[in-house]
């Protein structure tokens, strides 16, 4: 069977969570999230979702099953928490929901890094699907968003159409 009418989503549903709890408490702003509104203009992804939420694994790992499996976003995407502090939690808490992780997206966002810094080796930023949603880790800072977010980005629309049941070949064409 072949499909002759390309696949395409006419907009990519996007969830964005600011893990901080400075953020989270009012006393810092969140100047990583809004880098990722600028990156993400002009594209195919509508943010349907935004919220800051404090370093709590259970609040984060709640957050995004809400995301994939009632609001059904198609990406979301966090910021903060992937450090080594004692309170970065995001990728434990995006490991504690995932289906699968996809190792890949977060092995593309340190290697662009490491071409800047070596701090880059010190992210333990995950990627992984929760049914139809791809969920992706970024840095807390918005250079380190910039450096992570920008190279992995022309991949997001098309893991998002075989998320979502594209059924051509992606090796054919």
């Amino acid at each position: 069977m072949t499909n002759d009418v390309p696949y395409d989503l006419d907009m990519i549903r996007l969830a964005l969570l600011t893990i901080s709890d400075k953020g989270y408490q009012g006393e810092r702003e969140d100047i990583s999230g809004e880098a990722i509104k600028e990156i993400i203009q002009p594209s195919p992804f509508e943010l349907v979702y935004y919220q800051v939420l404090p370093d709590e694994k259970e609040l984060i790992s709640s957050t995004i099953k809400n995301l994939a499996d009632e609001e059904r976003v198609d990406l979301i995407l966090t910021t903060g928490g992937t450090g080594l502090s004692p309170r970065d939690v995001t990728p434990e808490a995006t490991r504690a929901v995932v289906d699968k992780e996809v190792p890949g997206i977060a092995e593309a966002m340190r290697l662009e890094s490491l071409k800047i810094t070596p701090h880059a080796m010190l992210s333990r930023a995950v990627a992984g699907i929760r049914k139809k949603t791809l969920i992706i880790n970024l840095p807390g800072s918005p250079k380190a968003v910039r450096e992570t977010l920008v190279p992995i980005l022309p991949a997001l629309p098309h893991a998002i159409e075989k998320l979502q049941g594209d059924p051509r070949e992606c090796g054919l064409g």
